[in-house]
């Protein structure tokens, strides 16, 4: 059986007006059951919380953004749920709620409690419905978007296709307003397109395709297949499934090297890591050469912040780049009595690393 993410965004799911377009969740939620019908477990990360809280109440009040935010997510979240519950149960599907949020990636621990949970959900014949906690998730702690978070949870799971349906039609060779502009049918896991990228944000969510493409990049070089739609597209699921060919999408193909299951998690964590470890360009140029090698202490320079054995933490050139990510062999107290020895065991080994 295959397994499928599939990422609803906040532009699929509302209408112009801000409100939730109820008509497209049952779309969708009709197209995902045709999924499960035909050999596919499907994992929904569904957006949609804030455009499904906004009209349930009128507030008396100005409220900032956060406290906006947490309100309306609060609301919206009971109402979004809800609904799918009602729509799935019309087929007999049982479906159970996720809410995460970025610190619940941050350990390795945590990362498989969820998996665990998500695993068993799917045994058991349920999808699981995930979204951002917004309620509890602050601005420097959320996700760039739910973009990212599909990301993550594509990557957990082991999926072997990622879908995130968006309100265009895939990444855009320019700028999709002019003339002569066309969709990107295929996109290599290591082809740079950034150049083609506009850097716009979409009307409801906190994303834009910059985001995407990141994320879908990252996601394809640990061997999972990335494919961007429009969700507003009738039957796209359905199409993507039976005849991708004559779809109109972006493929970012998969790397024929799956990535292990740490090293998954690690390639997202960049932005969970614990502290900074500074390296000469000796060390550096070794990382990045074609051997694969570990991180030994004798090529460190400096060390910031406070991390214990097991952590994440981001390993920097001496031009400030981050070059790699990887879980810590040591503390940084130990880390930092021993920078620049020989023969001791790598500060970070090559099993959990992930090179930027």
């Amino acid at each position: 059986m295959k397994r499928i993410v599939v990422k609803v965004g906040s532009n699929v799911l509302t209408r112009d007006d801000g409100k939730l377009d109820v008509t497209r969740m049952s779309a969708i939620v009709d197209q995902i059951v045709w999924l499960r019908h035909n050999g596919y477990e499907v994992v929904l990360v569904s957006s949609g919380a804030m455009a499904s809280g906004r009209n349930e109440l009128q507030v008396s009040k100005k409220l900032d953004s956060v406290a906006q935010r947490q309100l309306f997510s609060a609301l919206g979240q009971v109402k979004l749920i809800g609904l799918y519950y009602d729509l799935f149960r019309e087929y007999g599907v049982h479906v159970g709620q996720v809410l995460t949020m970025k610190e619940s990636f941050s350990t390795r621990g945590e990362y498989l409690n969820q998996r665990a949970c998500m695993s068993v959900m799917l045994e058991n014949g349920v999808i699981p419905i995930v979204n951002e906690n917004d309620t509890v998730s602050v601005t420097e702690l959320m996700f760039t978007d739910n973009d990212e978070l599909s990301g993550l949870i594509a990557s957990m799971m082991d999926a072997d296709t990622l879908v995130i349906l968006s309100n265009v039609d895939g990444i855009y060779n320019g700028s999709p307003s002019e003339p002569g502009t066309r969709v990107i049918p295929v996109v290599n896991y290591d082809s740079d397109i950034s150049e083609y990228i506009q850097s716009t944000k979409s009307g409801f969510g906190r994303g834009g395709m910059i985001t995407k493409t990141n994320i879908a990049r990252k996601v394809a070089e640990e061997g999972i297949k990335v494919l961007i739609a429009n969700g507003k597209t009738e039957n796209i699921l359905i199409n993507l499934a039976t005849h991708p060919q004559s779809t109109i999408h972006t493929e970012f193909r998969p790397n024929p090297t799956p990535t292990s299951g740490v090293k998954k998690w690690i390639a997202h964590s960049e932005s969970f890591a614990k502290g900074l470890v500074h390296i000469n360009d000796k060390a550096a140029e070794a990382l990045k050469g074609e051997q694969t090698v570990s991180l030994l202490l004798v090529g460190v320079t400096a060390i910031e912040g406070d991390f214990e054995e097991g952590d994440i933490i981001n390993i920097i050139d001496s031009k400030g780049h981050t070059v790699a990510v990887g879980r810590s062999a040591y503390s940084a107290e130990e880390a930092q009595t021993h920078i620049g020895k020989h023969g001791l065991k790598p500060l970070v080994h090559y099993d959990y690393m992930y090179m930027e």
